[in-house]
């Protein structure tokens, strides 16, 4: 036994020895200005066994990322859980509304807040669960408003303006993925202040969807219709602080239950299509809708130099495009609209059918003629779009709508109605990811007034992120087709509007 552990301390020694000596001997050598033939041969096997590891490296990284795909693939097939490590990996990404990437790669977050998820509460195997929130207190000045306005019909109403600080919006939302990343969840409680005592004024919805692959999510539950840009599931990223143009708000559908796919499709496009209940299903019981599924809504966005538009493909380029970002979009909405599914006028979730005075046509003796309409069937075309660059950002919308065939009780001297209009934004970074600078107008042209908006504003980043904000802006409106309290515009509004809006959005 001594014998062999000898042996095996001499062993590594033997080996070494002629290193060692050839080590020794170098220093001693003649200096030759050739290269010895046997240093060079060593050389050059060495290069080779150097090259024969990097290839050997490259062949098992290949093996190990062919091992994993098919690992994952079999778990998936079999029902079992990703391991931790693969979660992010292999989940999808958030819903385009809630994406936060742009012209720029996000940046790592350390601390429970990712962004485009939120405030990860619980982060597991077999699940995961994170938190939002959507809030700001705003200051509204309503004081440059004239008293008093007159309809198309000859009627005088008094403008109710407001002065006061409120907390306009609190939404909470629970996001989150149960045992299959690609199954997922957002449930909400969603209430506003200066909604205290209409009959939405608290909200709990949500819905639930699964994704396919990158082309086929399919969702179900509540949602914006993609009626326009603003309700195609963009929000928060709006320029303005939770309120749109004029002629946006006239025109666009608002949030109800139904069925939605969204994807991508090859050559930059991008599609969201529905099925759903109503235009506004918001304060309006399930006992009060008619009979039948007859609301469609769909865009279709085509993004030609990038391939994606920002965040939800909202408006602003906080993200800083180093390249051209454009948009292009068309956006079609049919709904069979009746009187009892349309909120009251004041509501949270306002979104009726007017004429452009900002009569509801549902309203008992709305022409002063002593009838009434019952029915209508709603159609609504949208042409979108846009372009970002290096913080430069300019958007533009053109809508079509019409209403037709009226059912109706006694005499309405319209068969069908007509309007149409458009609402433009510019913005840009004063200084990147600290303040921009944004302008707005827009205008609906119909058959019984032509309204119209033009505002300005400025937000502030604290903290240079996007989701806490400061706002103040001022917005002035001629005859104001739409109004109620979440929102600065009133109906028959003329004159100018003042707020300032503190809050987050993540």
């Amino acid at each position: 036994m001594v014998r062999i552990g000898c042996c095996r301390l001499l062993l590594p020694a033997l080996l070494l020895a002629p290193g060692l000596a050839q080590a020794q001997a170098v220093p001693t050598a003649p200096a030759d200005p050739q290269p010895r033939p046997g240093v060079e041969r060593q050389l050059q096997e060495l290069v080779r066994s150097r090259q024969d590891l990097q290839q050997m490296q490259q062949s098992v990284q290949k093996q190990m990322a062919d091992f994993d795909a098919r690992i994952a693939a079999l778990e998936t097939e079999l029902g079992v859980a990703p391991r931790k490590e693969e979660i992010v990996r292999i989940a999808p990404p958030p819903p385009a509304a809630e994406e936060d990437s742009g012209g720029s790669a996000p940046q790592e977050e350390e601390g429970p807040y990712k962004q485009g998820t939120g405030l990860v509460l619980v982060e597991g195997e077999n699940g995961g669960l994170a938190l939002g929130v959507n809030g700001y207190v705003r200051y509204l000045n309503q004081g440059g408003l004239k008293e008093h306005y007159t309809d198309s019909f000859g009627r005088t109403i008094q403008v109710d303006k407001r002065q006061d600080i409120q907390l306009n919006r609190l939404q909470l939302q629970f996001r989150g993925w149960l045992f299959d990343p690609r199954f997922r969840y957002t449930f909400y409680a969603w209430t506003q202040n200066v909604s205290q005592g209409d009959p939405a004024q608290v909200v709990v919805g949500g819905n639930i969807n699964y994704t396919f692959s990158d082309y086929f999510r399919l969702w179900a539950g509540i949602f914006s219709i993609p009626s326009t840009r603003t309700t195609a599931q963009s929000f928060p990223n709006w320029l303005m602080i939770d309120h749109r143009g004029l002629a946006d708000e006239f025109f666009r559908g608002s949030y109800t239950s139904g069925i939605q796919a969204t994807g991508k499709l090859p050559y930059r496009f991008f599609y969201n299509v529905a099925m759903t209940d109503n235009l506004s299903q918001l304060g309006v019981s399930a006992s009060q809708m008619a009979f039948g599924l007859d609301t469609y809504s769909g865009t279709l966005y085509w993004m030609p130099t990038t391939g994606e538009f920002g965040p939800g493909f909202g408006f602003g380029d906080f993200e800083h495009h180093e390249d051209v970002a454009t948009l292009f979009g068309v956006h079609f909405t049919h709904s069979r609209e009746d009187a009892q599914s349309q909120p009251r006028t004041t509501s949270i979730e306002n979104s009726q059918i007017r004429l452009s005075d900002g009569t509801v046509i549902f309203t008992p003796n709305a022409f002063g003629t002593g009838g009434q309409i019952t029915k209508a069937t709603y159609q609504m075309l949208d042409l979108d779009a846009g372009v970002k660059y290096r913080g430069w950002s300019l958007d533009g919308e053109y809508y079509f709508r019409w209403i037709k065939d009226l059912e109706v009780v006694g005499n309405v001297p319209v068969t069908h109605l007509y309007d149409h209009g458009f609402q433009i934004l510019a913005s840009t970074m004063l200084k990147p990811q600290l303040v921009q600078a944004y302008v707005m107008g827009s205008k609906v042209f119909g058959e019984y007034g032509e309204p119209w908006d033009l505002g300005f504003g400025l937000t502030y980043f604290p903290f240079e992120r996007k989701q806490v904000r400061v706002n103040i802006e001022g917005l002035y409106m001629d005859r104001s087709a739409v109004g109620y309290t979440a929102v600065p515009y009133v109906v028959g509004g003329t004159g100018w509007v003042w707020s300032v809006n503190v809050g987050t959005w993540f």
